[in-house]
């Protein structure tokens, strides 16, 4: 049976240090690991990158330079809980800089096509606001935005 806690393996095509090296310039609690290289028996020229292991929030990753096999698609996604707007826009910025795309409801793409969700803590509450005229305008409120905006949702919740 597995006790150690679960790593989430990355495939990039040739991008997976930079990848690495940008999560971890991101994310406060971060750190990078080791990075392996190709030798001599290939099947890519000998230095070049095959993993790279880094840690985001307590969460381990591996990097891996697979090829131009697969991509990323929407159906995977990380959730960022921001425990307010500093943070929210924090992370939407820097996820979106250099090639990101905004997407709707609080979600995006970062540069290498990982998505992502980018969701203040309050949302829950919001959205699952005893009354259910408030928690509909809450939720019609998130479904026209892009990046949350938490007083946005909050005066749509109470009827402003």
């Amino acid at each position: 049976m597995a006790t150690e806690p679960f790593t989430t393996c990355l495939w990039f095509d040739t991008r997976a240090e930079e990848a690495a090296r940008f999560y971890t310039s991101v994310f406060k609690d971060a750190r990078m690991g080791s990075v392996s290289r190709y030798g001599e028996a290939g099947p890519r020229p000998a230095g070049t990158v095959i993993t790279a292991e880094f840690e985001l929030n307590g969460q381990k990753f591996l990097a891996l330079n697979g090829g131009p096999d697969y991509t990323f698609t929407e159906a995977i996604s990380f959730q960022i809980p921001c425990a307010d707007q500093d943070e929210v826009d924090y992370y939407w910025d820097r996820l979106t800089a250099d090639g990101g795309e905004p997407g709707s409801c609080g979600w995006l793409k970062d540069r290498f096509g990982l998505s992502w969700q980018v969701l203040p803590t309050v949302l829950g509450s919001l959205l699952g606001d005893p009354d259910p005229g408030k928690a509909a305008a809450a939720t019609k409120a998130m479904l026209s935005m892009g990046k949350l905006d938490i007083a946005e949702l909050e005066r749509a919740r109470d009827g402003g």
